[in-house]
C-alpha cells in the first residue's frame, strides 16, 4: 500500500497540533474561584515557627490575602469556603535537585526526559518549585517550562539548569566532557541566552574549569553548583562555588594522598567518609570554610537510602517508603522491575546505614553552624527515586536527621527559595506571597508521616486534586 506524502505531512501537522493544545487541565482542579477561603486550618507557615492552629487563609489573586486565627476571622462575601478541620496547610515544596530525568538501565547507564509524567507528580505531592540541577535534554526542559508558564501544561514553576560541566572521564554518554576552561566559558553563555538560569559542575572537571564556570555565570548574576569528586568542598569554596550537591557524599578530600583534578578510583570516597570523624579538626574546618563563603548544601537523602540501605535499617518508614506501592504503579513494569531487582542485591549486611547517619548528622552540624542547607530528592541512582514521592521522602528523612517537622519543611521551601532568590515570593506561607500551597490530611508537626496525604496542591491560588493527578501518570514513568 503506498501512502502519499501530502497525506504523511497533513497527519504529522495534526498530531503535532494536538500536542500543543492546551489540556483539559479542568478535570484536575479541585478548587478554583476568585476569592478561596481555607478555614479552621492548621497552618505549618515555613519558617520553622511552631504550627498555628485553627487558622483561616484567604486566597485571592492568585496571592495569600490574610492568615489570621480562625475564631475571629470572617470570610469575604461571596468567597468559596473550604472547611478543613483536620487538615494542615504548608508551603509548596521547592525542590532544589529534581530532575526531569529518569534512569532507564543499560551500560554505561542512559537516561531520559519523563516530560508527561514528571510535571504532573511533582505538581500532585505539593512541589510547586523545582530547580532541575542538571539536564540531559535541556530544550525540552526549556519548552516544558514555557509551556508551564503559559497554562499548556500542567506542572511546577521551573527554574532550568544547564547541561552538565563534566569532565574526561564521564559514566553516561548522556553528558559532554569539556576541552577546558574556554569551552566551560562558551557553554555557560551559550546556555544563558537559551534561558538556562544555572549551572551544573560534575565529578571530573577540573579546578580551572570549574573556576571559568563559577566567574562566567557569577558575571551575569546566575549560580552555579556541583556533585563533585575531582575537587573537594573546600577547593569549590575557595573557588566560588555557590552550592554543593549531596550533603556529605561527594565529598572527596578526605581521601589520603588524594591528587589534584582527579576523582578517587572506587570506593575511596566513601571509605573516606566512613572513617572521618565529624568532630575532627579538618570536618570541623570544611564545615566553617562552607559557612563563612555561604555555600549553600542540598540533602538528597532519598537517592541514597534507596540505592544503599537494607529495608529494615535505615529509619522511619523505610520498608514501606521503598515499597511504596503507589510510588511503584505509577512506573512501567520494566521500571518497576529493574528497580526491585536493583533492591533484591542490597545487601541485609551492608555497613552503608553507618555512612547515612554520619551524612545526616554532617546536615545538622552543618544548619547548626550557621549554612543554608536545602532539598532535593534525586530522581536517579537504581530508580527507586520518583517525582514528587521522594520529595516527600526527603522530609521525612530530615527529621529522621534530627531537624523538627517545622524546621524540615523549613529546609524544603523557605531556604530553598532562599537560594533561588525567590523568598519574597515563594518558600512560606505569609500575607502578599504567591499562594503556593499543600493541604494534607492530618498533622505533619507531630507525625511527619502525615505529609504523604497530600489532597490539594494551591500554584498561584488555583487548586488541583493530587489524586487525580497521580492517576493520569500510572505506568508512565520509565516511559514519558
Amino acid at each position: 500500500m503506498t501512502v502519499k506524502l501530502p497525506f504523511l505531512l497533513l497527519h504529522f501537522c495534526f498530531v503535532i497540533a494536538s500536542f500543543a493544545q492546551a489540556p483539559d487541565r479542568q478535570q484536575f482542579i479541585r478548587v478554583e474561584a476568585p476569592t478561596v477561603v481555607l478555614s479552621h486550618v492548621r497552618v505549618i507557615d515555613g519558617t520553622g515557627s511552631a504550627p498555628l492552629e485553627d487558622q483561616t487563609v484567604v486566597i485571592s489573586g492568585g496571592k495569600i490575602q490574610s492568615v489570621e486565627a480562625g475564631a475571629t476571622a470572617k470570610a469575604p462575601a461571596g468567597a468559596r469556603v473550604l472547611d478543613l478541620t483536620g487538615y494542615t496547610v504548608l508551603p509548596g515544596l521547592v525542590g532544589m535537585h529534581n530532575h526531569m530525568f529518569f534512569p532507564m538501565g543499560g551500560s554505561p547507564p542512559m537516561y531520559s526526559n519523563m516530560g508527561s509524567s514528571f510535571p504532573r507528580l511533582y505538581l500532585a505531592l505539593g512541589v510547586t518549585t523545582i530547580r532541575t540541577t542538571g539536564s540531559v535534554a535541556p530544550y525540552t526542559d526549556l519548552e516544558i517550562k514555557r509551556l508551564i508558564d503559559s497554562g499548556r501544561m500542567i506542572g511546577p514553576k521551573m527554574h532550568v539548569t544547564a547541561p552538565y560541566f563534566e569532565g574526561d572521564g564521564a559514566f553516561t554518554p548522556v553528558m559532554h566532557q569539556l576541552a577546558g576552561p574556554d569551552d566551560a566559558r562558551r557553554m555557560v553563555n551559550y546556555w544563558a541566552d537559551a534561558g538556562a538560569t544555572s549551572f551544573k559542575a560534575y565529578m571530573n572537571i577540573t579546578r580551572d574549569e570549574l573556576r571559568a564556570v563559577v566567574e562566567e555565570a557569577h558575571k551575569r548574576g546566575l549560580k552555579v553548583t556541583g556533585h563533585l569528586c575531582s575537587i573537594g568542598y573546600r577547593e569549590a569554596a575557595e573557588l566560588g562555588i555557590d552550592n554543593l550537591e549531596h550533603g556529605l557524599f561527594a565529598d572527596s578530600e578526605f581521601v589520603p594522598e588524594k591528587k589534584a583534578d582527579r576523582c578517587p578510583a572506587g570506593g575511596a570516597v566513601s571509605t573516606s567518609l566512613r572513617q572521618l570523624d565529624l568532630n575532627s579538626p579538618a570536618a570541623r574546618e570544611t564545615i566553617r570554610t562552607l559557612v563563612a563563603k555561604n555555600v549553600a548544601i542540598t540533602s538528597t537523602l532519598p537517592v541514597f537510602e534507596a540505592g544503599g540501605a537494607p529495608l529494615a535499617q535505615s529509619g522511619i518508614g523505610a520498608a514501606s517508603s521503598l515499597l511504596n506501592p503507589r510510588m511503584l504503579n505509577v512506573m512501567s513494569v520494566d521500571a518497576r522491575v529493574r528497580y526491585l531487582q536493583a533492591r533484591a542485591r542490597v545487601s541485609s549486611e551492608s555497613n552503608f546505614v553507618a555512612l547515612l547517619r554520619k551524612a545526616m548528622e554532617f546536615e545538622r552540624l552543618f544548619v547548626q553552624a550557621g549554612g543554608l542547607l536545602v532539598a532535593g530528592p534525586d530522581p536517579t541512582g537504581n530508580g527507586g527515586i520518583v517525582a514528587g514521592f521522594g520529595d516527600l521522602r526527603e522530609v521525612e528523612l530530615l527529621v529522621e536527621a534530627g531537624f523538627t517537622p517545622s524546621e524540615a519543611i523549613k529546609i524544603a521551601s523557605l531556604n530553598g527559595a532562599k537560594l533561588l532568590g525567590e523568598d519574597a515570593r515563594i518558600g512560606s506561607i505569609a500575607v502578599g506571597k504567591q499562594a503556593d500551597l499543600m493541604v494534607v490530611k492530618g498533622n505533619p508537626a507531630a507525625n511527619i508521616g502525615d505529609i504523604e496525604k497530600v489532597e490539594i496542591v494551591f500554584k498561584d491560588g488555583v487548586g488541583y486534586d493530587s489524586e487525580k493527578l497521580i492517576q493520569s501518570v500510572q505506568g508512565l514513568v520509565g516511559i514519558r
